[in-house]
């Protein structure tokens, strides 16, 4: 790479800072350095300095032309430098790019937290004195893409992932001039070492066997094994696609979902003792205790009246519910419930309510996809294990 050294006029500089307003003196110290280091630019460019004549010459100076570049200190009026044959272009900044890096990340991290690209131009207004379009930054964040995309399709051979949980959540997506609800999936893993990853997630029409299969091949492709234990909800289009997908795995039902099924069903008055038995039937850790516990809840209830419904749905699903005692007693906590999907939920949700309707399936796999990327790090960065894999 060619090195370029610049010489700055300390008198210039001086003059300039001194004419400038007190507000601006670092404005002006930054334009200054940067119209020289375009012009140095120029100079490595022709091979040639001004009214040099040489064989190596390879053009010819052409003036300037002013453009604003917007800085963390505001907006400069930079003279950027010309050549008769318009290839030459600076460094300084891309073509029709006009904001400093640190601000374009600011401006894209901004929008990923959830500030609406309307409020975006707000703020860049005040902070710089100088407004930017709403497509401006929709274009910036854009540049997320590639590195979402990298993300989403990294490859999942390099751990076996015992346990894998899965959930879906709905959106709002403009489609064909309509505004449509469309299910974001997701999926979570725990790997071999009891570290916690975000797998991966699709934006689909429905929530269905086909999507969750099409959701389940998408993991398996980038090289996904059967998980000893699939944990999510009760939805009986993802438990068919988790039987059919994964061979030898067993289904855990979310004993809060499963719990608060029955409950619903429950008599309004008079049913605190009942609840208490169900909520220790599932937080014992021994399971001859928990049938136990289950076939006396039947005998107690099975002829009470208003508890029929709740009984039904207790023995239906039961088996289900109770596949985490197959595991480690130190690994039940975490594995009988969804609960680790809870708070991605609730970040994305918190972002997307800004939002309120994406443009279109890519706008919103950028937005999440940024998201999930964010908590995938933070997770990473954590000392102690999500689990325990010792035996």
């Amino acid at each position: 790479m060619t090195q370029i050294n610049i010489t700055i006029n300390l008198d210039d500089l001086k003059a300039k800072v001194e004419s400038s307003s007190l507000e601006s003196p670092v404005k002006a110290s930054l334009a200054l350095l940067l119209n020289s280091l375009m012009n140095k630019e120029r100079d490595e460019y022709i091979n040639a300095l001004p009214h040099e004549r040489t064989e190596e010459r390879r053009g010819h100076r052409n003036g300037f032309y002013e453009r604003e570049l917007l800085t963390g200190v505001g907006s400069l009026t930079l003279k950027v430098p010309r050549t008769r044959d318009g290839e030459f272009s600076t460094t300084i900044f891309r073509k029709y790019k006009r904001c400093e890096q640190s601000l374009i990340l600011s401006m894209i991290e901004m929008v990923v937290n959830g500030v609406s690209t309307r409020k975006v131009t707000k703020i860049v207004e005040e902070l710089c004195g100088t407004s930017v379009s709403k497509s401006l930054v929709s274009n910036l964040v854009k540049e997320l893409d590639p590195e979402i995309n990298a993300w989403r399709n990294r490859p999942l051979n390099a751990h076996y992932y015992p346990y894998v949980y899965v959930d879906a959540m709905y959106i709002k997506v403009r489609e064909n001039n309509r505004v449509v609800s469309k299910s974001v999936h997701v999926a979570c893993g725990v790997n071999e070492k009891g570290q916690r990853e975000i797998l991966g997630l699709k934006i689909n029409h429905t929530e269905s066997t086909e999507s969750w299969g099409s959701f389940f091949d998408y993991l398996k492709s980038r090289g996904l094994q059967s998980p000893k234990l699939v944990i999510s909800d009760a939805h009986g289009g993802l438990v068919s696609a988790i039987r059919e997908n994964f061979v030898g795995t067993s289904w855990q039902r979310c004993t809060v979902h499963f719990l608060r099924n029955i409950v619903e069903s429950l008599p309004k008055k008079g049913s605190e003792e009942a609840r208490a038995e169900l909520r220790d039937m599932f937080q014992n850790s021994d399971l001859d205790v928990a049938r136990e516990l289950k076939a006396r809840f039947i005998e107690k209830y099975q002829n009470a009246k208003g508890y029929g419904k709740s009984v039904e749905k207790l023995d239906a699903g039961f088996e289900d519910a109770i596949q985490f005692h197959s595991q480690p007693v130190g690994h039940h906590v975490k594995i009988r419930t969804t609960n680790m999907l809870e708070r991605l939920n609730r970040e994305i949700r918190r972002r997307e309510k800004v939002i309120q309707i994406f443009p279109n399936d890519q706008s919103a796999a950028r937005l999440i996809g940024a998201v999930l990327m964010d908590m995938d790090e933070e997770w990473s960065k954590k000392r102690s294990l999500y689990l325990s894999m010792k035996k």
